[in-house]
């Protein structure tokens, strides 16, 4: 697998384009597909993707289409950035083009599946079989990216070989890659993230500040930790890219999305309204469910995530969430 042998981005969202116009400027043949036939002509001939990454170019040398065979055909590498609930059908697809067993995926994708509650690796393995995969994950907000903004991200494998010659791929000027062995880890911390960052959000929605902030982000991660290790997570993942890092990016930036539905909620705004107006997806409100069902079946004590998947899925008050938490039994750090 090289560059020369061309990179099919599946996925037209804000993180899919960055990653096809991230990939274009360092000369790679790319190819962006889209599941709508009709966005995806739009996107070939306005060459602004006006849902997702409004006001960024898309370079002339990217291919745009909604056919997902001719896409795929004599590409060596598949990039898999299409929302989490939606990545087992898509793959389902991919699984009917000639020649799938034989191509590296690479999963952009940060979530965790419904009912199943699997991890996105685990899903594609489930599906295509023992392919060679990868996941990239870290604070990546995809506008910054796309803008040339200085950005870390890691790209986790088992295949050592694998994940150097991805991490050539992607590394840039503006875009350096790390490599990490530890997949479990590198998508929970991914994942997870998510969670703390609508809890943020609601922090901002009430106007609690600074102190509060903090608070979340320190037990946060401690809870991503203590639930990472469980599931067989390096505990040092969490303090890196994909853990610590993007951690903060994703409660603290204005671009994300899981922190202005936290925020929204904070504000009142019940959470079907939120969702029903925005055009990409929250990824924190299905892996809050996911989460609380996850830390059930390990035994894990997370406090934060539990009082999220209640104000997104039991109607309880943010008010009273907050309450519940610092009102909890005292214990040591």
């Amino acid at each position: 697998m090289n560059k020369e042998s061309g990179v099919v981005i599946l996925g037209d969202g804000g993180w899919g384009t960055t990653l096809a116009i991230l990939l274009s400027h360092k000369g790679v043949r790319v190819t962006l597909w889209s599941v709508f036939s009709d966005y995806a002509k739009y996107l070939d001939e306005k060459r602004i993707n006006t849902k997702f990454l409004p006001g960024i170019k898309i370079p002339a040398d990217i291919e745009i289409t909604s056919d997902l065979e001719s896409s795929i055909r004599g590409k060596g590498l598949i990039v898999l950035a299409v929302p989490s609930q939606h990545l087992r059908a898509v793959l389902r697809k991919v699984k009917r083009c000639p020649g799938f067993r034989k191509m590296t995926y690479l999963s952009a994708t940060k979530g965790i599946e419904l009912h199943s509650l699997k991890r996105m690796s685990q899903v594609i393995n489930e599906e295509l079989g023992a392919v060679k995969l990868a996941v990239l994950s870290g604070p990546t907000i995809a506008r910054e990216v796309a803008c040339g903004i200085p950005t870390t991200a890691v790209i986790a494998s088992h295949d050592k070989l694998l994940r150097q010659q991805l991490q050539s791929i992607f590394s840039g000027d503006r875009f350096r890659v790390y490599t990490n062995s530890d997949v479990v880890g590198v998508e929970l911390g991914g994942s997870l993230k998510n969670v703390i960052a609508i809890a943020c959000g609601i922090s901002d929605g009430l106007k609690f500040g600074t102190n509060a902030k903090a608070a979340l982000l320190c037990r946060g991660l401690a809870e991503m930790s203590r639930l990472g290790i469980a599931m067989g997570a390096k505990a040092g993942t969490f303090s890196g890219i994909s853990g610590l890092g993007d951690l903060v990016t994703t409660c603290i930036s204005p671009y994300s999305r899981n922190r202005f539905v936290g925020e929204e909620i904070g504000k009142g705004k019940s959470v079907s309204k939120i969702i029903k107006h925005m055009q990409m997806v929250a990824e924190g409100v299905p892996t809050a469910k996911c989460a609380y069902e996850l830390s059930l079946k390990y035994r894990t004590d997370m406090p934060i995530t539990k009082e999220i998947y209640k104000v997104l899925y039991r109607n309880k008050s943010s008010l009273s969430a907050v309450k519940d938490l610092m009102r909890r039994k005292s214990r040591e750090e």
